[in-house]
């Protein structure tokens, strides 16, 4: 879990079928001494990571990645040069599982993309 250690969510709002949410990066956190030491980038899993957990607290229930259509990396986030993310993850019920549709940006900058398949 990365939530309260890796970033804490300042701000969250949750409406049927989405939530948005904006956290605040821990900069100081060890996984930027590996990934990179003179060049703090956060992990792409670590994206998907905070994407499952913003989900599945709106949800309530662990959730398991089935499939990704989409999962692009549009920018990289430095954690001290853009230390606030804001986080959307709209989901619906259908047959294979809940479709989620998810995005992280920042005002006028996005980092990442993502559309698939959680049960």
């Amino acid at each position: 879990m990365l939530a309260g250690n890796f970033y804490n969510i300042t701000q969250q709002a949750q409406e049927p079928g989405q939530v948005t949410a904006t956290i605040e990066l821990n900069a100081a956190h060890p996984i930027f001494q590996g990934h990179f030491p003179e060049q703090q980038v956060v992990p792409g899993v670590c994206m998907m990571q905070t994407i499952t957990e913003i989900l599945e607290s709106a949800v309530q229930k662990k959730m398991l990645l089935q499939k990704a259509s989409i999962m692009k990396f549009l920018n990289m986030i430095d954690p001290v040069k853009q230390p606030l993310v804001d986080v959307t993850v709209t989901y619906k019920e259908e047959e294979a599982g809940l479709k989620v549709t998810a995005m992280l940006k920042r005002e006028d900058k996005t980092f990442m993309k993502f559309q698939g398949i959680f049960k």
